[in-house]
């Protein structure tokens, strides 16, 4: 078996969420809008045992443990473009620095390897090309052509230890964040949370925060205002201007502290 692929820069997939390693999601903190997606996966889903590795595993009361994929996004509404993409909706102006999300399309690392190949079928509008033309990108469950995919498989598991050190974290001290993936399992088609990503930071070693707030805070401002009114934008509307408030408290938290400590001295 065999599937072939090509990409056209049709731009038809630089919209929406955008999954992210997070060593790409600090790089582009002032680029991209951050939340940390939390997405429920089922006993006996395919990707169970590899969600479970990649993120954490979770027991709901008497249930089943559900497996959690943790992930870094920039959290876009379904249709608004990437904030890298250019006016034309085609070039990317981050070619050289894009993401390695976007490098390793269509193949899905928090999938296993053996299960790519309906993602080599484009979604209804892409301009994907699969014709004879193309190169052959997949073959008896391979992948060919790995090296992007293997970069972020390897850090996905580079990182999986910080990421179920966060969640273990958040879900013992907030019992609200279980109760959220419960009623997301319960959804028939599966759910998701989405929670700030600024708890993440205190796992991340020697992240500067400020530096990090700083870069951020504009960039959820701006997204704010570009969804305000937006009837359809609603939720995304309120994550961006709740966590642009949490990023001002944080700024202005250090401002004190750093004039506090300037006083002291005299």
């Amino acid at each position: 078996m065999e599937r072939r692929f090509a990409c056209t820069a049709c731009g038809k997939c630089c919209s929406g969420r955008l999954p992210l390693t997070l060593k790409d999601a600090l790089a582009h903190a002032g680029r991209f809008p951050l939340a940390m997606l939390w997405t429920v996966v089922r006993p006996g889903a395919k990707s169970f045992a590899l969600t479970a590795r990649l993120g954490t595993e979770v027991r709901l009361g008497k249930r089943k443990s559900i497996a959690v994929q943790i992930t870094p996004v920039s959290y876009l509404p379904p249709l608004m473009a990437c904030p890298a993409l250019a006016a034309d909706g085609l070039l990317c102006t981050i070619h050289a620095e894009k993401p390695l999300r976007c490098r390793a399309m269509p193949f899905y690392p928090y999938r296993e390897e053996r299960d790519q190949a309906d993602l080599l079928v484009p979604r209804p509008g892409w301009l994907c090309d699969t014709s004879e033309a193309a190169p052959v990108v997949y073959r008896d469950h391979e992948i060919v052509g790995r090296e992007d995919f293997d970069r972020e498989r390897q850090d996905l598991v580079e990182q999986a230890p910080v990421l179920k050190a966060y969640a273990d974290r958040l879900l013992a001290m907030a019992p609200n964040v279980t109760a959220a993936l419960e009623q997301a399992a319960n959804k028939p088609q599966g759910g998701y949370v989405v929670l700030g990503f600024s708890a993440v930071l205190a796992r991340l070693g020697q992240i500067d925060v400020v530096t990090f707030a700083r870069r951020q805070l504009p960039v959820l401002s701006d997204f704010a205002a570009r969804t305000a009114g937006l009837s359809a934008a609603g939720e995304f509307h309120r994550y961006y201007r709740d966590s642009a408030a949490g990023m001002e408290r944080l700024l202005a938290r250090h401002s004190q502290g750093a004039g506090t400590k300037g006083n002291s001295g005299g």
